[in-house]
């Protein structure tokens, strides 16, 4: 029996894209579901954990100003290097794996949700324990971590088979 091979520079090109999209789906999501109270999101969790490795709070909470509206980069940079390194792993791991991609990915996305805001982040005292976050947060990260991974899963699908198509047709 052979390992079907995959093109892994496809897989990584493919994985950037839908992260990217997919970051853009989950912020999407916490404007209309937001995660947490205003009063916990004026240090919001990827400025909390940057803070907690020493960077100090004038660079995490530095903001750039569009259309009258001032808005957190530091954090958009974390929240996009994290959905794209995930969506990066997500869309490697898939090729070689196409078994593990059960469920849409919606399995990864809870789980990521669950490694992450459950248990990783709590321990490290980044953000509540998951008994003293409200049932609100709990709802909006977990359906928005569905949402995000299924986006990702989606558009690497998409594009990894759009570069890899010319190939396919030439063998």
């Amino acid at each position: 029996m052979t390992k079907k091979c995959f093109n892994h520079r496809a897989a990584m090109i493919a994985g950037v894209t839908g992260g990217i999209i997919s970051g853009l789906v989950k912020l999407g999501w916490e404007n209309i579901l937001p995660p947490r109270t205003p009063e916990r999101d004026q240090t919001n969790p990827p400025q909390q954990l940057l803070q907690q490795v020493g960077v100090p709070a004038s660079v995490t909470h530095a903001t750039y100003s569009y259309s009258g509206h001032d808005l957190p980069v530091v954090s958009y940079m974390m929240h996009f290097g994290f959905s794209t390194t995930f969506a990066v792993a997500y869309s490697l791991w898939a090729r070689k794996h196409p078994k593990a991609k059960a469920g849409s990915s919606a399995l990864f996305g809870l789980g990521i949700f669950s490694a992450f805001h459950q248990v990783i982040l709590p321990a490290l005292g980044t953000i509540p324990a998951a008994k003293d976050q409200p049932a609100t947060e709990h709802v909006s990260e977990a359906l928005g971590h569905v949402l995000w991974m299924w986006t990702a899963d989606w558009v690497s699908a998409t594009v990894y088979n759009r570069l890899t198509a010319d190939k396919k047709k030439a063998k």
